[in-house]
């Protein structure tokens, strides 16, 4: 358990030692999303005072010390040199006058790689895009650890909104699922938290970034990534969502950490009943903006919002809207726009497999895909439209095929959540049955087939549903069952799916939900144009 905001810390240099673990094999092992010692890998539930290490006891303490490396220390009076080599112990950002990388490219030279790459750009003065992450005048143990996350050539995302994040400009940016966004917005993040520190020559008090995400799952997702690109950097998170502990998130953000990363609700709750400082926030990140200015998110959105001295604000989904454009532009002044390929369409190479299925026989169509040796490719997450059909369709997957499955929603503990999601990435568990909570942003690693049982009420979030099969341009494929329950999303699905070039069913092309919306569109189109 974290220790009570009353209760001194000797981690933080006062208070009897008696109040922490003495040893890691007191010490439990930590839960998915929650910070790791990083010398026993067990629940980091202190940090330590000189090192800002996230340590499990008092132990562990000692080792973290006893390999210190002895870091140069500069005084206000005696500031660092202008330019310092990197160590493993010291990093400062190359000045600009720095001609040891590659030059930057000419006009036409980033003509040529726009259109190439299908990068889109609406704005000012924009940054080129860069070729490699060295070329980005990143922090050396940034670098370091980009690297040894497995990230090499950057995707086009990466090339394009990291340089734009990075000059300080806000910024609106869509791209296919699983197309490296996250690690486009962590990595500013994290390097201008590391300049800020080097420029004030200590660490901050207050939060200089938050994160902004609509599910738990994905909140911890976007933290572990943040960990894992700031790791051996003075740069520490707090994860504050709901169905976790309100004390200790409170605690974890008292410790003095760089970034927030939270579900709106809870950040919401944590400031109207504790004295939070968020006015040092330097950066606002939005991921998946589309949902998050949606009814019910949007004020919470615009409340946290004004409560930070004008921010610069990263906005990210694979699906944007012209109203989430118009609201953006008003949340941020001379706001640049980034968007990959074709926007609001599925990733190319997710393969879309649609079948017209009555409801009386989707149950059966489901177990025999599931039982087939062509068609069903495990692991496998099924899409639901309610909590409770979830629940009842797991059961009967694992009942009628023998298979282990499992479902996942947000009446759940968070426990249990973390632990179903641990047991599905691990292969425990071959089928899980979810609602619209892993439908946004969430990395199933290894998951390359997802069915779409109940389609969901807009495209734009079949979009979303289906890029789980995808990740970072890994082919994958997707079902979707569908009939004329569905017939609202008709029209649109068929043009997705023409675009796609995905065979379309032939009652859906016949449907006259289909040739009536389609006909009044054209009509509708032809009276604008003659008016």
């Amino acid at each position: 358990m974290n220790p009570s905001p009353e209760v001194p810390n000797p981690f933080t240099g006062s208070g009897a030692e008696n109040d922490v673990k003495s040893t890691s094999r007191e010490q439990r092992e930590a839960l998915p999303g929650e910070p790791k010692c990083v010398i026993c890998g067990r629940y980091g539930e202190y940090i330590c005072d000189e090192t800002d290490d996230d340590v499990c006891s008092l132990e562990c303490k000692t080792r973290v010390l006893s390999g210190r490396i002895a870091v140069p220390l500069y005084s206000v009076s005696t500031p660092p040199p202008k330019r310092v080599a990197a160590t493993d112990a010291c990093f400062y950002v190359r000045d600009s006058d720095d001609k040891s990388g590659p030059p930057p490219l000419t006009t036409h030279q980033t003509e040529l790689l726009r259109n190439k790459l299908e990068i889109h750009v609406k704005g000012g003065l924009v940054p080129p895009p860069f070729l490699s992450f060295s070329s980005c005048r990143l922090p050396q143990k940034l670098l370091h650890n980009i690297e040894a996350a497995g990230f090499g050539t950057p995707t086009p995302i990466q090339m394009q909104a990291i340089p734009i994040a990075l000059s300080g400009k806000s910024l609106l940016a869509s791209a296919d699922t699983g197309s490296g966004k996250t690690t486009s917005f962590l990595v500013p993040v994290v390097s201008r938290c590391d300049g800020f520190r080097h420029q004030n020559f200590s660490r901050p008090k207050n939060p200089l970034a938050v994160v902004l995400t609509p599910t738990r799952e994905l909140c911890i997702q976007v933290e572990d990534q943040a960990k894992l690109l700031g790791k051996g950097l003075p740069f520490k998170t707090a994860l504050v969502v709901g169905g976790d502990a309100m004390a200790g998130q409170l605690h974890r953000i008292q410790q003095a950490v760089e970034l927030i990363v939270g579900t709106p609700g809870r950040l919401i709750d944590l400031l109207a009943k504790h004295d939070i400082d968020l006015g040092d926030v330097m950066i606002l990140v939005l991921d998946e903006v589309d949902c998050m200015l949606q009814k019910g998110f949007r004020d919470q959105v615009m409340q946290i919002f004004w409560a930070l001295s004008q921010p610069q604000v990263l906005m990210y989904s694979a699906t944007i809207s012209q109203e989430v454009e118009k609201l953006a532009s008003s949340m941020a002044k001379d706001i640049v726009s980034v968007s990959i390929g074709q926007p609001n369409r599925p990733s190319k190479a997710v393969k879309q497999l649609v079948i017209w299925v009555e409801s009386k026989q989707k149950k059966q169509k489901l177990f025999d895909i599931l039982m087939s040796k062509q068609h069903f490719m495990p692991p496998v997450v099924v899409y639901v439209g309610s909590r409770l059909g979830a629940d009842l369709l797991a059961n009967a997957i694992s009942v009628t095929t023998g298979l282990k499955a499992l479902s996942i929603h947000g009446e759940k503990s968070m426990k249990e959540r973390r632990e179903i999601m641990q047991s599905f990435l691990l292969g425990d568990v071959t089928v899980l049955v979810a609602t619209g909570i892993l439908g946004r942003g969430v990395d199933l690693l290894g998951l390359r087939q997802v069915i779409v049982f109940d389609m969901p009420n807009s495209i734009k979030e079949y979009v979303h549903e289906i890029g789980r099969a995808s990740r970072m341009g890994e082919e994958g494929t997707s079902i979707a069952f569908i009939n004329e329950e569905n017939k609202n999303l008709f029209p649109e699905f068929v043009k997705v799916l023409k675009t796609s070039g995905a065979a379309i069913p032939r009652e859906l092309v016949n449907s006259t939900y289909s040739t009536r919306s389609l006909h009044l569109c054209k009509s509708q189109r032809k009276r604008k144009y003659v008016s």
